[in-house]
């Protein structure tokens, strides 16, 4: 059968998402490789939340345009939220792509696959051809055959699949809903996923023991507003929010060590989940919540419904419900219409609140978002000069929060070996920080102690605590 590889941009829900399609595949009997040069198939899983993920993915396309001529069998596909967006587009300036899938037919990509490699290869596809959905075209003649496919399915959130792991795999990313509905004016992610849509509970629940019966250890709940998950489907029991709901349980799933989620809205920050996060055990010590600005002008303007004093609260009241919780953020420096007041404002709150870490973006303008025709677009350079100054101010909290944890024991989920030596092992703190240390590859996928050493940068370095593991 032939290899494909997948090379994934973007968020976890997009890492998620590419876990299905090789599972789906893997089921067909298809092997997956580390390198495009060793494929049959080769899928871009795309993001367009930053005009650099379009580039980025369009620039490798483009270059993978060279293997195409020297080996005409091979299928070339866009998956995700670029394809979603600009669907046949993406065929007329890059003629070797075969297949353009949108976010709602992930599950679809392996009936597309199968169909195209019989095609290209002359051999006859097992059983009948994919059938055509509505907004999928097929452009054929002597020298091409192409697939698009990026209408709506109704329901898509169900075909949401249990994905393959790897051997001794710690850690999961469970897909528990699919859109959203908030429509910040400088985000294009309704336009590529759609509006909010649930799973139930019943079957997230099924799948994180599955996970669990197979070795995971942590689950990670994902949602574009994972904490506004099942709000339009679900009723409130007891006054608790599906979320909630779901959280518990989730927590009750025997085997299962830790419980992450990601990425919540403020809004979605209600009095029973705040309650949660004080009682549900497995929840881990770690909240990201987005900011994006610390002006409540530049927070009106792209329509985040809180203003910067809320957010201040809701920080502090998260912290007061958990000890020891860490805080992380996103911010987007460079919005339009900002000013070197309101950039300060964001300045002056990051130093407040001393977050953990944070992701620091610029603004990028998405093609049919509010912001993108927005009056007093910012210059990139000095877009650039606020990007590097706040990077500074979170990489100094970020030290700190580090250095706290030197001299201190902490609880470690091994993950697998460090990826930038291989000779030691990485895994997390429940409070999301990276930790390096050396130990016996039995170690994967357990939870150890591990002595802090010494913190630089983001990670913590240390030894385990098991007399055996050794240090260093």
């Amino acid at each position: 059968m032939p290899k494909f590889f997948i090379k994934t941009y973007g968020c976890q829900m997009n890492e998620r998402d590419s876990e299905q399609v090789a599972h789906s595949l893997i089921a067909r009997g298809y092997e997956r490789v580390a390198h495009e040069r060793e494929a049959d198939v080769v899928l871009l899983n795309t993001c367009s939340v930053r005009d650099m993920a379009d580039q980025k993915a369009l620039g490798k396309m483009g270059m993978l345009g060279r293997m195409a001529r020297d080996r005409p069998h091979m299928v070339f596909g866009f998956l995700g939220c670029m394809a979603q967006a600009r669907g046949e587009v993406l065929l007329e300036n890059l003629p070797h792509v075969d297949l353009v899938v949108g976010t709602q037919k992930f599950h679809r990509v392996a009936d597309y696959v199968e169909e195209l490699v019989a095609k290209k290869t002359g051999r006859s596809r097992p059983g009948e051809q994919a059938q055509l959905a509505p907004n999928q075209n097929r452009a054929m003649d002597d020298l091409r055959f192409s697939i698009v496919d990026i209408a709506e399915e109704p329901g898509s959130q169900s075909t949401i699949r249990n994905q393959q792991l790897a051997p001794r795999q710690a850690t999961a990313f469970v897909s528990i809903m699919q859109g959203c509905n908030m429509h910040c004016t400088f985000c294009i992610v309704p336009q590529t996923r759609g509006m909010e849509r649930s799973r139930s509970i019943d079957e997230i629940v099924r799948e994180v023991r599955d996970l669990v019966e197979h070795g995971v250890k942590e689950v990670t709940l994902l949602g574009q507003i994972v904490n506004l998950y099942g709000r339009h489907e679900f009723p409130k029991r007891d006054g608790k929010s599906p979320f909630v709901q779901l959280l518990e349980a989730v927590n009750e799933i025997g085997g299962l060590e830790r419980l992450r989620f990601t990425s919540p809205h403020p809004i979605g920050f209600r009095d029973d989940l705040i309650d949660a996060i004080s009682r549900v055990p497995k929840l881990t010590e770690h909240i990201h919540l987005p900011l994006q600005s610390g002006s409540n002008r530049i927070l009106k303007a792209m329509h985040r419904a809180y203003t910067a004093e809320k957010y201040v609260d809701l920080v502090r009241r998260i912290q007061h419900a958990r000890e020891g919780i860490a805080i992380t953020t996103d911010i987007i420096v460079g919005f339009p219409g900002e000013t070197d007041d309101d950039y300060k404002r964001t300045r002056d709150l990051v130093e407040e609140l001393q977050f953990d870490n944070a992701f620091v973006f610029r603004y990028s303008p998405r093609r049919d978002t509010p912001a993108a025709e927005m009056r007093d677009q910012i210059d990139e350079r000095i877009k650039e000069q606020r990007n590097q100054d706040l990077l500074q101010v979170v990489n100094e909290s970020a030290r700190r929060s580090g250095q706290r944890l030197v001299g201190r024991s902490v609880e470690v989920l091994c993950e697998g070996p460090s990826k930038t030596n291989s000779a030691r092992l990485m895994g997390r703190t429940r409070t999301n920080k990276i930790v390096v240390f050396e130990g016996s590859e039995k170690l994967i996928g357990e939870i150890v102690d591990v002595h802090v050493q010494h913190a630089n940068g983001f990670s913590l370095y240390g030894a385990s605590l098991l007399k055996d593991c050794g240090t260093f």
